[in-house]
């Protein structure tokens, strides 16, 4: 593409700028998202579900859980589709609005003891809102920042949107250890209802963001597509089913440590399910940091030699990590889910962004991360609810090959990808048409 092309004038914020606004965003969408997962293992199944056993309870709110994220990928479809057509930011904040009315309203429903079959009823509705609205967050937030970043960065400024995840999920747990102690459902409650104060800020935020250029240039060259999502599944299936393959160490492995194993220590009659809370809390912090490392050190070696640090060490920590929690000392629960999350997800979830990104044409971008990212959902919303019914049928050691499965699979799909970071394959000239390029405008 020549300089005299419109697609070099496009608008570039400040990368730092768009980089934070995604990620405070997303920080918000990740604690509404998260405060379900853990209310869902801590308070659900007896609130809502009413059910006099235990095990029973918690399959039941795992259940609910797990229909969230079969609509994410609706939400990605949409996310796609619109993102592809009307621009990244819009679709940004429309997801942001709907995923925190719909959790408010969850803080504010009537429970099985006050309205009967209906709270569980009004629950799952809810949950299908925010599944749908978080599918549609995910592949907006990191195309802003990774499309507004130099070529040679975009590892480390496509890494900082996803500091929105531990950054929410510190948050949400944050909230829930900090609100247990309140009187009766006002516990689980008002991590609920304070979700719109954030909403509110990451809105504010985002809204000062201008478009990603990647997008401006694609609507300044006539290649926006009529329907950019069935484009993207017909000419890049392949891509999409790589990425779901890809992330399943990441975001399966991310939900055994937290959502199930929170569970899992009452279930067994271990320990306390705070201390999980407080080893996700830590691993969270350090998340902070290390997805900042990671996002660096793959713009320097390549998105896949850091992905392999994570999923390789998913497929050996599986077992050691269950032994750790299985000794009930708080010490090593707190040692076992923290290096699950550092050195498990967080290689991994660094570079999805960058990676992903860098293997779609500008035109069909949003499309082909959002449904490749969402489809894993399908898989690691059930997670919970497998890990928990192998626990029930041969003990620890389910779970925990399971940890192990999803390793072996996300590592030998990173084995069969292809390298994209500018640093080792080289950099190319920008191309937003639909050529076989990939590289971003």
């Amino acid at each position: 593409m020549s300089s005299s092309s419109p697609a070099v004038a496009a608008k570039r914020d400040n990368p730092a700028k768009v980089s934070f606004a995604s990620m405070i965003g997303t920080a918000v969408e990740s604690y509404d998202s998260f405060i379900y997962g853990t209310a869902a293992a801590a308070y659900f199944g007896t609130v809502f579900f009413h059910a006099e056993n235990e095990f029973v309870g918690v399959l039941a709110s795992f259940a609910s859980l797990a229909v969230g994220f079969l609509f994410r990928p609706l939400g990605g479809y949409l996310a796609g589709h619109f993102g592809d057509r009307i621009g990244r930011k819009a679709v940004l904040l429309w997801s942001l609005i709907i995923m925190g009315v719909a959790t408010m309203a969850i803080g504010m429903l009537p429970t099985y003891a006050v309205v009967g079959i209906a709270a569980p009823i009004m629950l799952i509705l809810l949950r299908i809102i925010q599944g749908i609205a978080f599918g549609a967050e995910w592949g907006g937030a990191v195309l802003m920042a990774v499309e507004h970043a130099p070529a040679r960065r975009r590892g480390f400024f496509g890494a900082v949107p996803q500091i929105g995840i531990p950054a929410g999920l510190l948050l949400a747990n944050g909230t829930i250890l900090a609100t247990s102690g309140l009187p009766g459902d006002w516990a689980w409650r008002v991590p609920f209802l304070l979700s719109i104060v954030m909403v509110a800020i990451g809105f504010f935020i985002r809204l000062k963001i201008s478009e990603s250029p990647a997008f401006e240039n694609v609507k300044a060259a006539g290649e926006i597509r009529r329907q950019p999502a069935l484009d993207v599944i017909r000419t890049e299936w392949r891509s999409i089913l790589r990425i779901i393959a890809l992330r399943l160490a990441e975001t399966g492995g991310y939900y055994v440590t937290t959502a199930f194993a929170l569970s899992y220590v009452v279930l067994a009659g271990i320990t306390d399910k705070n201390d999980v809370l407080i080893g996700t809390l830590v691993g969270s912090a350090l998340g902070l940091g290390s997805h900042l490392a990671f996002g660096a050190l793959s713009d320097r070696i390549g998105r896949k030699r850091v992905f392999l640090i994570g999923s390789v060490f998913t497929i050996l920590f599986g077992i050691p990590m269950f032994l750790l929690i299985n000794t009930g000392s708080l010490i090593m629960v707190i040692v076992a889910v923290a290096l699950a999350l550092l050195l498990s997800h967080d290689p991994i979830f660094a570079v999805e962004s960058s990676w992903f990104s860098e293997l779609f044409p500008a035109h069909l971008r949003t499309s082909g991360i959002s449904l490749g990212y969402n489809g894993a959902s399908i898989v690691a919303g059930l997670l919970p609810f497998i890990a928990t019914a192998l626990f029930g049928w041969i003990g620890w050691m389910g779970p925990a090959l399971l940890f192990v499965a999803l390793g072996v699979i996300s590592t030998l799909a990173a084995l069969s990808a292809r390298e994209t970071a500018p640093a080792i394959v080289g950099d190319a000239a920008p191309a937003t048409t639909a050529s076989s390029e990939r590289v971003l405008a």
